[in-house]
């Protein structure tokens, strides 16, 4: 009888660029906001998707999760046949590679995906879904978790600018703006890292266009507060922006150069 065919990937091969600690802001982001989903399972599966040319930010997932939850597994999956077996000598207990793509070729539903700069090559139009194969592949809720999460976003090559969605089994749930406070000159300077769902949205008449306007007029009536340093400028920009709009995190996120905001704030208008 005929060995059945192994299935093609779903997806497209990307650049591959990659830098050690390039995506340290999102992960601390992952740590802090999912770590209680994490540690309450009993065998948390983490998928890496698309890790690129080099398998850094794969190895440094498993060790920031497992600051908050000692069990936590990583499936490092890229879609280059290539760039598994180059990654297969940083293997190690807790840390696999695997071929594959969009299908997600993980053990089990895992309860966090990371895609980071996956979608900056693909159209628009191809986003949602994508986002909504990834989010079937999630663990699903249940009466103690919220399930899996998808965080699907970019940043530039240092890590020193990010934006990303959070989206749940259910869809998107929140969109975070991410910096190096002392590399800012205005919030606005993030437009040019949205993620692929909002980038080119960033027109008069779009959620998001207004919602980084109002950013930036919060920044300059905060202009006082610089002498007391970025940090303390942003934290001050921050809770003025949050009078107008749905911000869902508080200070100690905001003091990491972090602020957060509902998902159905900024969508694009359909």
């Amino acid at each position: 009888m005929p060995s059945r065919a192994t299935p093609r990937p779903v997806g497209t091969v990307t650049r591959g660029t990659t830098n050690p600690n390039r995506l340290r802001r999102m992960d601390r982001w992952i740590a802090a906001t999912h770590g209680a989903e994490l540690r309450r399972a009993a065998d948390p599966v983490a998928v890496d998707l698309g890790y690129g040319a080099a398998p850094w930010t794969a190895v440094e997932l498993l060790h920031r999760l497992r600051t908050v939850a000692p069990h936590a597994r990583v499936v490092g999956v890229e879609i280059d046949p290539a760039r598994v077996a180059a990654a297969e000598p940083y293997a190690r207990a807790g840390l696999v590679f695997r071929h594959g793509g969009f299908e997600v070729p993980a053990p089990r539903p895992p309860l966090l995906i990371r895609a980071a700069n996956v979608l900056r090559q693909y159209d628009e139009d191809e986003v949602a879904a994508v986002w909504q194969r990834l989010c079937a592949r999630l663990a699903p809720a249940s009466g103690h978790s919220r399930g899996g999460l998808l965080v699907e976003g970019t940043c530039d090559e240092i890590g020193r600018r990010h934006v990303w969605v959070a989206l749940g089994p259910e869809g998107p749930r929140t969109v975070t703006l991410a910096t190096r406070l002392g590399s800012l000159e205005r919030p606005s300077d993030l437009a040019e890292r949205l993620p692929k769902a909002l980038i080119h949205r960033n027109v008069p008449g779009e959620p998001v266009h207004a919602f980084l306007r109002d950013f930036d007029r919060a920044w300059a009536a905060a202009a006082p507060y610089a002498s007391y340093g970025a940090r303390q400028r942003w934290m001050r920009a921050v809770r003025d922006l949050a009078a107008d709009w749905p911000v869902t995190d508080g200070p100690v996120r905001w003091r990491q150069g972090e602020v957060t905001v509902r998902w159905e704030a900024l969508a694009p208008r359909a």
